[in-house]
């Protein structure tokens, strides 16, 4: 394992552990580091990424690093429209990455990420309504990258079961995956928002969205996914 990726995984242990016990000085400490670390591996990865690529990739671990910091706390929705602004400039550069590859949005993978997007919105708007509208725009970017990260053109060689490449040895394999991790992180933002009302169940809560977060951008950032040549 390089040793950018290896240090990020120790952030987001430390991280996850401050969520969960509340201790938001460990995550002021680890989480900034998230990002920065991913965006280490990227620019300093043998993997050969066309210099476009790379631009945008690390743009998009830029914005993202944004959204980390303004998302230590989640509970204020001022900073949680914000960070939900800097992830939307990250998933839209995501999107550009794929769609540069050639991937596009197929509507069997379409479909039910469409209808997702339209459940959380309504309820958004039924329990939520002064960050409905930002979060549902962020959907939309959110939902786009996840389709085309899903597009059994962008690793030929996996399967493909009810809209999901199944991941192999390959790396480009696992962006759809780490697309729907991303999706399951963030709809559990807008649970926890709605029904968390506990302490113990926000920071248990939160703990899950950090892990599944964390998870899919260690997939999503890979260069190796990204690589002028399919990796062998």
């Amino acid at each position: 394992m390089r040793a950018f990726r290896a240090g990020y995984l120790a952030a987001a242990a430390v991280t996850v552990v401050g969520a969960v016990t509340g201790r938001d000085t460990l995550q002021w400490v680890a989480k900034p580091l998230l990002m920065p670390l991913l965006a280490a591996d990227v620019a300093t990865s043998p993997a050969e990424l066309d210099p476009a690529d790379r631009k945008v990739l690390l743009a998009a671990l830029g914005a993202a690093t944004v959204g980390d910091i303004l998302l230590i706390d989640p509970d204020n929705d001022r900073r949680l429209i914000a960070g939900a602004s800097s992830f939307a400039l990250m998933q839209t550069g995501y999107a550009a990455l794929w769609l540069r590859k050639g991937a596009r949005p197929l509507p069997a993978i379409a479909v039910p990420r469409v209808a997702a997007w339209l459940g959380a919105s309504t309820l958004l708007r039924a329990r939520a309504r002064t960050v409905a509208t930002p979060l549902s725009v962020y959907g939309l970017t959110l939902g786009t990258a996840a389709v085309l990260a899903s597009d059994p053109g962008l690793a030929p060689g996996a399967k493909n079961v009810a809209g999901l490449n199944l991941p192999d040895a390959d790396p480009r394999s696992r962006l759809g995956l780490g697309a729907l991790l991303f999706t399951v992180s963030d709809g559990l933002i807008v649970l926890r928002r709605l029904f968390a009302r506990s302490t113990r169940s926000r920071h248990l809560t939160e703990g899950v969205i950090l892990s599944t977060y964390a998870a899919a951008q260690y997939l999503l950032a890979d260069p190796r996914a990204h690589a002028k040549k399919p990796p062998r």
